[in-house]
C-alpha cells in the first residue's frame, strides 16, 4: 500500500473514531431518554441529618406514570404527624419549551398551592433538594460539554459539565458523572450562583428490572450547610396499572 493510500486510510478511520463521540449533549438525553417503565409506586424513606448528626426521618408513598407526552409523579407523607398528610405532585413533559408544573398540598391551611417558577429554588420540606431538583430538567436547557472520561471504584463515566442557558437559574454549573452504557448519574455536583461548591448528590443504590433501571437509594450533602438528605426507595413495584386518576389534586387532599 502507497504512503498516500496509507495516510488516506489513516484519516478516514479517524474520522470515524470522531463522528462517533458522544457530544455532551447526546449523553444528558441518554440520561433523560433512560427507560423508567410505563409506572412505578414504592415506599420512600426520607433521611434529614444536621451537623451534629440529628436525624429526622420522613415516610413517604410515591407514585410514578408515563402518560404520552407527559411523567407524573405524586408524594404523600405518611409520617410523622407534624407532615402527616402532605402531598407534593409533579408533572414533566416531552415538549422542552414547557417547564415541569408542581404543586403541594398542606392540610393545615386545606389548600393545593402551585409551585410558582421564582419559588422552584426553595429547599423542599426541610432537605436538601429544592423543588427544581425534584422535577426533569430537559437537556436542551443547557449547554453540556464533555470535560473527560473517568473511572470511579471501576465503574467507567462519562464527566459532563452543564451551564444553564437562563443566566437568572438557582445554579450557575453541574458537573455529573454518568455510567457509561446505563446512563446513570454516579454523582452530580451543583455550583451556586457565585460559582462556589454548593452541594453533592451521590447514587448510593440501583436496581434493575429488566432493562429498566431505578435509582433506589441518592444522597444530596449540602457543604455550605454541613446538611445531609438521602432518599431510599423500598418495596419498588413496576407495571402494576396505576390509574390516571390518582395523579390529581383531589387525590392531593385525599391523600393515601
Amino acid at each position: 500500500m502507497t504512503k498516500i493510500k496509507t495516510t488516506m486510510v489513516f484519516l478516514l478511520f479517524a474520522g470515524l473514531l470522531f463522528a462517533q463521540e458522544m457530544t455532551g449533549l447526546d449523553i444528558m438525553l441518554k440520561v433523560y431518554n433512560r427507560p423508567t417503565g410505563d409506572d412505578m409506586t414504592a415506599n420512600l424513606t426520607m433521611t434529614l441529618e444536621n451537623s451534629r448528626g440529628d436525624q429526622r426521618i420522613r415516610e413517604i408513598k410515591q407514585f410514578l406514570k408515563e402518560m404520552g407526552d407527559m411523567d407524573k409523579k405524586i408524594m404523600f407523607f405518611i409520617s410523622p404527624a407534624d407532615v402527616r398528610n402532605t402531598s407534593f405532585m409533579n408533572w414533566s413533559y416531552a415538549d422542552e419549551n414547557k417547564n415541569d408544573d408542581q404543586w403541594i398540598y398542606l392540610p393545615a391551611l386545606k389548600k393545593v398551592k402551585r409551585i410558582s417558577s421564582d419559588s422552584k429554588s426553595d429547599y423542599f420540606m426541610g432537605s436538601d433538594f429544592t423543588y427544581d431538583d425534584l422535577g426533569d430538567r430537559h437537556p436542551s436547557q443547557d449547554t453540556h460539554t464533555v470535560l473527560k472520561e473517568e473511572s470511579i471504584d471501576g465503574v467507567d463515566c462519562y464527566v459532563v459539565e452543564s451551564i444553564p442557558k437562563d443566566e437568572e437559574y438557582m445554579y450557575s454549573r453541574t458537573v455529573t458523572w454518568v455510567v457509561k452504557d446505563k446512563w446513570i448519574g454516579l454523582k452530580k455536583e451543583f455550583y451556586d450562583e457565585d460559582e462556589d461548591f454548593l452541594k453533592r448528590l451521590t447514587l448510593k443504590e440501583y436496581k434493575e428490572f429488566g432493562d429498566v433501571i431505578i435509582i433506589t437509594n441518592v444522597a444530596m450533602k449540602n457543604e455550605q450547610k454541613n446538611h445531609q438528605t438521602e432518599m431510599k426507595l423500598s418495596d419498588v413495584k413496576i407495571n402494576t396499572g396505576i390509574a390516571d386518576r390518582q395523579f390529581t389534586e383531589r387525590m392531593m387532599k385525599r391523600g393515601f
